[in-house]
């Protein structure tokens, strides 16, 4: 069948879910493709942090979620009942209803003030800016703007945190992100961009975020 074929007789429902789908595993896999890192030399792959150091970027790390929080607050307004509604097969109504969001129309968030100090250290950070979103507890902070694909994946950050605990969260992100130097092959990451994938499936699934992410604490893959 062909594409103009294709665009008459299928449902419109369908097609926007098959495309924003496709779209997304473009752009997940286009990125990985252009940020991994280079091979490391024969001499070996760089600064290796001390626990000391690595305990300290933990600290930064979930000060920063935590600082951010309180910082948007005040700004964020509920989801829609559009997207309530969207999500609801996923997420719990509670979790819903704790949920606030911030879209940075034209703008995006600032580079973290403990970046400089990580590179002071010799290591790179991950580029935030880049990304479509943070979770920040339950504040969401979109760059540019929300879309469905955006609000899953940050919706299923919350879920983790909700789970695992800030404190948990923060410590599994960053010892993972030190070893991959790529956020988006931190597990947490890979959790998230896999359950939106599902999500984005051109047939409806319904399934708990919150199930799957007890699996993967149960089974010790974050």
């Amino acid at each position: 069948m062909s594409a103009d074929e294709l665009a008459r007789s299928a449902r419109r429902d369908v097609l926007r879910k098959s495309a924003e789908a496709a779209s997304a595993l473009d752009e997940f896999y286009s990125a990985i493709e252009k940020k991994v890192p280079p091979a490391p030399p024969d001499n070996g792959s760089g600064p290796q942090p001390t626990s000391q150091q690595i305990a300290q970027a933990v600290d930064w790390f979930s000060s920063y979620l935590r600082s951010q929080r309180q910082h948007f607050l005040s700004a964020a307004g509920p989801l829609s009942s559009q997207y309530r509604d969207i999500m609801s097969s996923h997420f719990s109504a509670t979790l819903l209803d704790r949920i606030r969001i911030v879209e940075l129309r034209g703008a995006r968030l600032p580079v973290p003030e403990f970046f400089a100090q990580a590179r002071a250290l010799g290591f790179e950070p991950p580029e935030v800016s880049h990304m479509d979103s943070l979770t920040f507890l339950d504040v969401i902070v979109f760059n540019e703007h929300l879309t469905e694909r955006s609000l899953f994946h940050a919706l299923v950050h919350a879920v983790q945190i909700q789970v695992l605990g800030l404190d948990r969260y923060a410590e599994l992100w960053v010892h993972s992100f030190i070893k991959t130097r790529a956020h988006f092959t931190v597990p947490l990451e890979v959790h998230a961009f896999s359950l939106a994938s599902k999500f984005l499936r051109p047939t409806p699934e319904q399934f708990s975020v919150e199930d799957q992410v007890l699996r993967w604490v149960k089974d010790d893959r974050y």
